[in-house]
């Protein structure tokens, strides 16, 4: 097996490779990084490659001798097939012996949660660990199992279900599933300046995204007479599952619970589409010196959606 590092001829076979991949997502495709500004991240991409073929990816980049993935990504890490005991074993020997090789003074990966694999297969996540990888850090994160056999609103708690039909019989409120970001970014302005934040994406970034990967996101936006007064940022990872990047809302309107409608129409409409879970994102208190330290009362907020905890770990690997 050899080790090469990614250039642009090979942009098209890696992002059909990621596609069609056991564990891979949205954030691991070379279309998703040409949403970055050019010279925002040094990528240093690597493919693993046998007999001329793709049998694993490897976004990142390198900094002071740190491998690190991802970089300017939600998830990050080895992409493979369905692959056995005996490949994963040989695929991460493989990055071992290039990091030595290359002065690699230490490996930094966040993959996807298991819920995110076509077919879970945690060979490669053990193939690390007793190679010599170990976590260094865990996120809660919450997702909500989908089933078409269930009705979605008995699953939820009996206050959202009042609330969430309440709004259902609201003829002035309405929720739309379309494009209109410039209507959406002061919502999400706003609520992140509660916070002392700034979102992760800019409008530009956003309205990119949906040009570059038009089948991955959707946006949920909820209207009371025609007033947008919330909305959901929906990014597609794969075909397994949906992600609530942002749930936003104008707090004069919160009495209206809108994020609980649009919970609703989310959940709802990746049922009828097929996907198997909708993650609803990590819950931490980005204010505590520790950035383990789980936001209790979004965990809570979250299972009364019926969501139930996933993590989102981290390995690594000083050579």
């Amino acid at each position: 097996m050899e080790i090469i590092r990614y250039s642009e001829e090979w942009k098209e076979k890696w992002d059909r490779f990621v596609l069609k991949s056991n564990n891979g997502t949205m954030f691991h495709l070379q279309k998703f990084f040409d949403y970055h500004t050019p010279g925002k991240f040094q990528f240093n991409h690597l493919l693993f490659i046998h007999r001329t073929n793709i049998v694993a990816v490897l976004p990142g980049t390198i900094k002071n001798g740190v491998f690190e993935s991802p970089v300017g990504a939600s998830y990050g890490s080895i992409v493979t097939g369905d692959i056995s005991f005996e490949e994963a074993m040989e695929i991460v020997t493989a990055l071992l012996e290039w990091g030595k090789k290359e002065g690699i003074k230490e490996f930094i990966l966040t993959p996807a949660p298991m819920i995110y694999e076509q077919y879970q297969n945690q060979n490669l996540d053990f193939a690390m660990l007793w190679l010599g990888f170990k976590y260094s850090l865990h996120y809660i994160s919450s997702a909500i199992k989908l089933d078409p056999s269930r009705d979605i609103i008995e699953r939820f708690s009996p206050t959202i279900r009042r609330n969430v039909r309440k709004s259902l019989k609201d003829p002035d409120i309405r929720v739309e599933i379309n494009e209109r970001y410039d209507e959406f970014y002061p919502i999400l302005l706003e609520n992140k300046s509660r916070h002392n934040v700034k979102p992760t994406h800019s409008l530009e970034d956003l309205i990119k995204l949906s040009k570059l990967l038009p089948d991955n996101l959707k946006l949920f936006m909820v209207y009371y007479k025609d007033k947008p007064i919330a909305g959901s940022s929906m990014f597609i990872a794969n075909d397994t599952v949906a992600i609530c990047f942002y749930n936003m809302l104008y707090y004069e309107y919160e009495h209206l619970k809108p994020i609980q409608r649009v919970m609703y129409e989310v959940v709802k409409y990746f049922t009828e589409k097929g996907y198997q879970y909708v993650d609803i994102g990590v819950s931490q208190d980005t204010k505590a010196e520790n950035p383990m330290t789980p936001s209790r009362n979004l965990i809570i907020f979250k299972e009364k959606f019926d969501a139930k905890t996933i993590m989102r770990n981290t390995l690594s690997i000083k050579l």
